[in-house]
């Protein structure tokens, strides 16, 4: 599974993209938690950990919402972590 971070995601998990390999229908919020426990970098200064902005954030399954974390994923779905913008 795919996931890629975007904005301040992307700061504080250090990457834009990661790969986890997880068994086929491990649901979201299982590969969250995967992810979450990966050892990272500090984030750059002024940036909330990784774990505060998930908790936030709105995610894509192949570019469409997903609003059911336990819903079981495929290996090769791409998850995208969109946390809170700000604008209007």
């Amino acid at each position: 599974m795919l996931v890629r971070y975007f904005a301040a995601a992307r700061a504080a998990a250090g990457v834009e993209e990661e790969i986890h390999h997880l068994p086929e229908g491990t649901s979201l919020e299982a590969l969250l938690e995967a992810a979450l426990a990966v050892e990272r970098p500090q984030p750059p200064e002024g940036t909330p950990a990784l774990a505060r902005i998930v908790a936030r954030s709105s995610f894509l399954r192949n570019e469409v919402a997903v609003r059911d974390h336990s819903a079981p994923l495929g290996a090769e779905d791409v998850i995208d972590v969109l946390p809170p913008f700000a604008g209007g």
